[in-house]
C-alpha cells in the first residue's frame, strides 16, 4: 500500500513537472516570444494559458504596457544665438513589434532606451540649434515636441518600438546665461518705462496747452458776449433815460443833478472850485431850478 501511494505521489510530481514545462501563461500586459533552440518560433500577443516544447523550447516576456525615460539631469542645448539651455525631457514609448525588438537590441530594455535617447537628443539638438531662445521657452514648444515626436518614432519603428510622446518638463537658462539675460530684460524694461513715461510727458502738455487754448476761447467768447449784454443793456438805459426826458425834462434834469451831487460829494476830502452862479448849483439855489408855474 505505501508503494502503491508513493507510486501515485511519483506520477503526480512527475505530471506537475511536466506541465510547468510545458505550459505557461500569457498576461494581458505581456507579449510572450517562443524560441525553439535559440531562434524565434512564434509570438504571442493575447492573453491566455499557451503549450511549449520542454527542454527544446523557452519562452520571454516583454512589457507591452506605456514605458517611461525620464531623464535624471537636465541636458545641456545650445541655441540659434550660441546660448546654451538646460532641458529636461521624458519619452513615453511602448513595444509593438517584438519579433523585431528583440532581433534589433536583444530584447535588452537597457538598450533600448539608449538607443531612443541618442535619436530624441539628436533631435532635440537640431531643433533647438535652429531656433532662438524665446522660441525655445515659449514661442515654439509645442511644435518642438510635435516635430520630435514624428522624427524619433519614425526611428523607433526601426527596432519595434512606438514613441507615444516626447515632452519638455522645463527649458532653463544656465546661471551665468540668467544672470545676463536678467539684465538685458531689466534694461529693456527700463527703456520702455523711459519711453511710455516721456510720451506720457509730451501727451500732458499737449492736453494742458489745449485746455489753456479752450480756456482763452471760452474767457474771450465769455467777454463778448458780457460787452454785448452790457451794450444792449446801456442802449437799453439810454432809451428808458430819453423816454423819460421826454415825458418830464424837468424831473429828469432834477434827477441827474442828485445823481451828481451824491457822486460829487460822497467824500468829505473832497475840494471842488467853481463858479458859484454856475449851472451845476441851479437846483441848490433853487429847487424848481428856475421853473415857472
Amino acid at each position: 500500500m505505501s508503494n502503491r501511494m508513493n507510486l501515485i505521489a511519483g506520477v503526480v510530481v512527475g505530471v506537475g513537472l511536466l506541465a510547468s514545462a510545458t505550459l505557461f501563461t500569457v498576461d494581458q500586459r505581456q507579449y510572450a516570444v517562443v524560441f525553439q533552440l535559440g531562434e524565434i518560433k512564434d509570438v504571442i500577443e493575447e492573453p491566455g494559458l499557451n503549450f511549449k516544447f520542454p527542454v527544446i523550447q523557452n519562452v520571454r516576456f516583454f512589457d507591452r504596457r506605456i514605458l517611461t525615460i525620464d531623464t535624471p539631469e537636465p541636458e545641456r542645448f545650445i541655441t540659434a544665438e550660441k546660448q546654451n539651455v538646460l532641458v529636461d525631457h521624458f519619452v513615453k514609448w511602448r513595444i509593438i513589434d517584438p519579433r523585431r525588438y528583440y532581433e534589433s537590441v536583444a530584447g535588452d530594455e537597457v538598450r533600448a532606451r539608449t538607443r531612443l535617447l541618442q535619436t530624441v537628443n539628436s533631435g532635440l539638438r537640431e531643433e533647438f540649434g535652429r531656433r532662438t531662445v524665446p522660441e525655445v521657452v515659449s514661442g515654439e514648444r509645442d511644435r518642438i515636441m510635435e516635430s520630435m515626436r514624428v522624427r524619433a518614432d519614425a526611428d523607433a519603428r526601426q527596432i519595434g518600438v512606438q514613441i507615444i510622446d516626447v515632452r519638455l518638463k522645463r527649458v532653463d537658462l544656465p546661471t551665468e546665461v540668467s544672470e545676463s539675460v536678467y539684465r538685458r530684460m531689466e534694461a529693456e524694461r527700463k527703456r520702455v518705462a523711459n519711453e511710455l513715461r516721456s510720451e506720457g510727458a509730451a501727451s500732458a502738455e499737449q492736453i494742458r496747452a489745449d485746455a489753456d487754448r479752450q480756456r482763452e476761447v471760452l474767457i474771450a467768447e465769455a467777454y463778448r458776449e458780457a460787452q454785448m449784454v452790457m451794450g444792449q443793456g446801456d442802449a437799453r438805459a439810454t432809451a428808458i433815460y430819453a423816454d423819460a426826458f421826454q415825458k418830464d425834462p424837468g424831473f429828469y434834469s432834477f434827477y441827474r443833478s442828485l445823481e451828481a451831487y451824491r457822486g460829487t460829494f460822497s467824500d468829505k476830502g473832497d475840494v471842488m472850485v467853481l463858479d458859484p452862479s454856475s449851472d451845476f448849483f441851479k437846483f441848490l439855489k433853487d429847487p424848481s431850478g428856475g421853473a415857472r408855474n
